[in-house]
């Protein structure tokens, strides 16, 4: 799987626990250290964690494992690396206090919302006449 790919299926599980201002930072250009940012909110330590856990568990179902995690303790800031993809869980509060999407301004910003679901067309009997 691509590293443009994981992220973009890591956003999306980010989504399955409400996960508010999902982003996706391209730092391909600007450092050697990861590929992409995955980065969202959570409104409560609960919900954050939450969030850390729907990913970790998606991304086994992937086989991709968690290389690296951290912020479990406080669940204020989690952050799980994939070696090429790195997402930061944070809590409102703190997203705002260590604004990454300012720190890393130069990268690519995609915003990621929750794809709609497909809905199957219902076809309606013939009237009869």
């Amino acid at each position: 799987m691509t590293p443009k790919t994981l992220a973009k299926k890591i956003a999306q599980l980010t989504l399955t626990k409400k996960a508010s201002s999902v982003i996706i930072l391209d730092l391909r250009k600007l450092t050697d250290m990861t590929d992409f940012f995955v980065v969202c909110s959570g409104d409560s330590d609960v919900q954050v964690k939450a969030i850390a856990d729907a990913v970790i568990d998606g991304a086994e179902q992937l086989n991709e494992p968690t290389w690296h995690k951290e912020g479990f303790s406080q669940r204020q800031w989690i952050l799980l690396d994939y070696v090429d993809v790195v997402v930061h869980i944070f809590h409102k509060e703190m997203r705002k206090y260590y604004a990454l999407e300012k720190l890393w301004g130069d990268a690519k910003i995609e915003e990621v919302e929750e794809k709609p679901e497909k809905k199957k067309a219902i076809k309606k009997p013939a009237k009869k006449k």
